[in-house]
């Protein structure tokens, strides 16, 4: 199928991304990160080192046969295959996503298997598919029998956590979050917009609208992009919350060096996002300031580390 808004493509794209630290005590190496993402033996883990350490599973495919998710409580039914994969960032920082893309309409009668197998990643809707409704049933999270996407991801991101070749000694305390999101086709003279939420639970969405032609596996990595960063921003937020007034607790030093050794060097927005979609997340950053709050907590982790070193330096030893 064509991208976004096209006479052959679909109407709607929908995802989820659930990003969390690796359970194992230092990143692993790309050897052990290929057999990680190894979850199907007809297709290799794709792997990059520029502009930084990147393995991407093989793409599995989950068939479906169900209700979307509606805010309007529309009885419609949808049938295809949702698209599932992993990422691993610099052997230390976890990923699994799953996402589907759906046209606007179909059969009005449902078709053999072979018929909807043949489009990988596409649900396909029984007659007419109520596009809005979906798209806000969607984020809004799925009611009882509904699809969920998110418990693929986080089937996916459960298989790969008890792997036996990690050793569950995670040097830092950190938070789970998944991000929801939806993209649609810009309306006529709106080249792109961007709505991003977060909730207390970890939860965020993002509604999309994107240029038509828009490649729904291309939304769905930069969605990956912006969960990551989003993860990076959130977890180590929440390890300087815990900063004592008088930075003087003895094991704060050896949390501030694993934030340094372990996640300062991940940030680096649009690294692995298609070119078309390089203004989507320079609007998000310019908007919610996300570059100026990451480079202003790095700076105040340094800072304090230096301090610090500064201060044991001029400290008085037992031989004075």
């Amino acid at each position: 199928m064509g991208g976004l808004g096209t006479p052959s493509g679909p109407v709607l794209a929908c995802g989820e991304v659930r990003t969390r630290l690796l359970p194992t005590s230092d990143a692993v190496d790309e050897r052990t990160a290929e057999r990680l993402l190894r979850l199907r033996t007809d297709e290799r883990v794709r792997l990059s080192r520029h502009p930084n350490r990147y393995a991407v599973s093989p793409g599995l495919l989950t068939g479906v046969d169900c209700r979307p998710p509606s805010v309007t409580g529309a009885r419609s039914r949808v049938v295809g295959t949702v698209t599932a994969r992993a990422v691993l960032v610099e052997g230390r920082v976890l990923q699994s996503s799953a996402h589907f893309s759906a046209p606007a309409s179909g059969p009005d009668r449902r078709r053999p298997w072979g018929h909807y197998l043949g489009r990988p990643g596409c649900l396909i809707p029984v007659g007419r598919l109520p596009v809005r409704s979906v798209t806000e049933g969607f984020l809004a999270g799925p009611g009882p029998h509904e699809l969920d996407v998110g418990s693929i991801a986080e089937s996916l991101m459960a298989r790969i956590c008890r792997h036996r070749i990690l050793d569950f000694d995670l040097p830092l305390t950190t938070v789970n979050t998944s991000l929801r999101w939806t993209a649609v086709p810009a309306v006529e003279g709106e080249v792109t917009s961007v709505l991003f939420t977060k909730a207390d639970d970890g939860l965020r969405t993002v509604a999309l609208r994107l240029p038509h032609g828009t490649a729904p596996a291309a939304v769905a990595g930069l969605c990956e992009d912006l969960a990551l960063h989003d993860w990076l921003l959130t977890t180590v937020a929440y390890a300087l919350d815990g900063l004592p007034a008088g930075h003087e607790d003895s094991g704060l030093p050896e949390v501030l060096r694993s934030l340094v050794d372990h996640l300062l060097h991940l940030w680096m927005p649009r690294g692995h996002v298609d070119r078309t979609l390089h203004t989507v997340w320079e609007e998000l950053d310019e908007h919610a300031g996300c570059s100026r709050q990451w480079n202003v907590m790095g700076q105040r982790i340094r800072d304090q580390l230096v301090l610090r070193a500064v201060r044991s330096r001029h400290q008085p030893s037992a031989w004075d």
